[in-house]
């Protein structure tokens, strides 16, 4: 280690040489120092972070953990990461060394976001801090089986938040009519918001699509990729998980939809992204049709579980739901709309009765 004066000027300058924790040796220099002090401390930083110690503070620790996700994770998946812990947990927890953070400690920082309120009074959704608990215990759980932390805090605090909302949101056969009614004006929010209800897509994945997907003699519809805007670029990736890939059988009405969406479409290639717009461009329109139409506000999102809530009305199994959707379990498929079978229940103890003697 090295701190010296950077030439003839009243900063600092810093060279260090140190060996991580992988073994490599790292030659670092860092100038413009406004203190000694500060170059020192600086040292002590770089090499906590370089040698894998955890007295290293928690933003220095978060970047080690970053740089491992980033090879991987998706890059919209690391993208996410990256927002909510800079947003929510990094400004808590940052400064303090990794080593030192105890259970009191997250305890606090919970208590700090379930009393949050916006000038509206609102709190923060259960499922949005189950969300955010869940990416803290993630860095630690990663700190204790590669770093040596001998535990996670999380653990003894206790979770906050909810797996699932209270009341899952979506539209009725009748709602989304009415809102779809109310957008003919527009051919592109048109065929895009036809095609979200009647295959259950999901947001990236309809962004994505190209006319080589739509198959309009055999009626289906390919979900090979997703699409997300990362750092002003447009990102093609694969779904989110293995049974993403999938054919989904559509009817005749969106065949129609897209058919004549496509035929108004200049010079449309293949392999051209069907609908070249971004979530942003979604949401807006979402906005705009439940404002003209009436209908309740209901996130983009949740016109997935209306269609699964429709396909469960419809008398469809969980499987095959969970084939449409592209979930990887069926059981993501029953924990998230087994709310939805109780009133098919009755229908059985109905048909039960008809053939009791």
């Amino acid at each position: 280690m090295s701190v010296t004066k950077d030439g003839n000027t009243n900063r600092w300058m810093s060279q260090i040489r140190v060996t991580d924790w992988t073994g490599k040796t790292i030659h670092k220099k860092k100038r413009g120092f406004a203190t000694k002090r500060e170059a020192l401390q600086w040292e002590r930083d770089f090499i906590s972070q370089s040698t894998g110690s955890l007295g290293m503070t928690f933003q220095d620790f978060i970047e080690l953990y970053m740089k491992d996700m980033e090879q991987r994770l998706k890059p919209s998946t690391v993208a996410n990461k990256r927002f909510l812990i800079d947003l929510k947990i990094t400004p808590y927890f940052g400064k303090i060394p990794l080593s030192e953070i105890k259970p009191t400690d997250v305890r606090k920082w919970q208590n700090s976001l379930t009393s949050y309120r916006d000038e509206k009074g609102q709190p923060y959704s259960q499922t949005y801090l189950k969300t955010i608990n869940n990416q803290l215990t993630a860095i630690f759980n990663y700190a204790v089986k590669y770093y040596g932390l001998k535990e996670n805090p999380c653990h003894k605090a206790g979770s906050m938040g909810k797996k699932k909302a209270d009341e899952m949101l979506f539209w009725t056969k009748d709602e989304f009519q009415t809102f779809i009614d109310a957008i003919q004006d527009r051919p592109v929010s048109y065929t895009v918001f036809m095609t979200l209800y009647y295959t259950g897509i999901r947001e990236g994945e309809l962004l994505a699509l190209t006319p080589a997907d739509i198959d309009l003699t055999k009626k289906t519809l390919t979900v090979s990729k997703s699409y997300q805007r990362l750092n002003g670029k447009d990102v093609i990736t694969p779904p989110k998980t293995p049974k993403s890939n999938r054919i989904v059988p559509i009817p005749d009405g969106l065949c129609d939809c897209l058919q004549e969406y496509m035929s108004h479409c200049y010079d449309l290639q293949p392999n051209d992204r069907l609908f070249p717009y971004t979530k942003n461009f979604l949401y807006h329109e979402m906005e705009h049709g439940c404002k003209v139409s009436g209908v309740k506000r209901i996130r983009v999102h949740d016109i997935r579980h209306s269609h699964a809530s429709l396909l469960v009305e419809m008398g469809c199994s969980p499987l095959l739901i969970a084939e449409r959707l592209g979930h990887e379990k069926v059981q993501t498929t029953m924990d998230t709309y087994s709310h939805l079978y109780p009133n098919k229940q009755v229908e059985v103890a109905r048909q039960l009765d008809g053939i009791m003697p």
